[in-house]
């Protein structure tokens, strides 16, 4: 097979875009290393480490970013449960209204986030009358919002994989005496698992950098990652913001090369 390889033009406008686009986030790393309390580019005798330093001695930072964690993680599994069920279903029984409740399932993903926010602001505070723990500024409520958020991209992408199986492996499963169960957990998931993998994915990200909706549902108690930034740019420009933009960014680059090496010794182990 011929492989169409880009000329140099090409690879120069992609290299300058991509230069383009990566500009804001290399222009953090020298004010990260600043040695003053607000936001300035240090010169290089001036380098500190005292940013980094803050982020270890500070508890705030490593409690915003394990309730992040925790926050996105059981969003993203409790979203993609609730969207593979719903998308199952629509595949499987056809109903006639299938538009009108795929519409409603990607609702929250059209409507303005503000209109988004102000309504789980409003129902999380009546839970709040009645419960202590899915309630306003409570992690569980935090992670109740964020399933709502993030699932109908989870449908959309469940969809997407359901769309590609042949109907007729679902019937012949059917004919030979398979129960429900069966046919859902040995026919179906297996066969759109990549969609599941990558609706897991997608969905802690979007959980994870969540942040309209959080501003108005939580206060003191469930202070995440994101809302602690928000809050250090708000009220004192901390440069520390700075530092663990730097190390996410660490993070990220350091998952994608990971993958890319993954990648890379699938190829050759499968090569002859």
């Amino acid at each position: 097979m011929t492989r169409l390889r880009p000329g140099l033009l090409a690879s120069i406008i992609a290299a300058l875009l991509a230069v383009f686009l990566l500009m804001p986030l290399v222009a953090v790393i020298p004010v990260s290393f600043t040695p003053t309390r607000f936001l300035s580019i240090p010169s290089a005798d001036d380098l500190s480490l005292r940013h980094y330093r803050a982020l270890i001695e500070n508890p705030l930072w490593a409690q915003g970013a394990w309730l992040s964690v925790r926050v996105g993680l059981l969003s993203a599994l409790i979203s993609t449960a609730l969207a593979a069920a719903f998308a199952i279903g629509i595949w499987m029984l056809r109903p006639r209204f299938a538009g009108l409740l795929m519409g409603l399932a990607l609702l929250p993903m059209v409507a303005p986030p503000v209109v988004s926010a102000l309504t789980l602001y409003f129902f999380l505070v009546t839970l709040s009358q009645f419960n202590d723990v899915i309630a306003y500024d409570r992690w569980a409520g935090v992670v109740m919002a964020h399933v709502v958020m993030v699932a109908p991209f989870a449908v959309v992408l469940i969809s997407v994989g359901l769309s590609q199986i042949d109907r007729r492996m679902d019937l012949a499963a059917r004919a030979m005496g398979a129960g429900l169960g069966t046919r859902v957990f040995r026919v179906i998931l297996p066969n759109i698992r990549f969609s599941l993998i990558l609706s897991l994915f997608l969905t802690f990200v979007l959980s994870w950098e969540e942040i309209a909706v959080t501003l108005f549902i939580t206060s003191v108690e469930a202070v995440t990652l994101p809302r602690l930034m928000w809050m250090g740019l708000r009220d004192n420009i901390d440069p520390a913001i700075a530092a663990i933009s730097v190390v996410l960014i660490v993070v990220v680059v350091l998952a994608i090369l990971g993958r890319a090496l993954w990648q890379f010794r699938s190829k050759t182990g499968e090569a002859p």
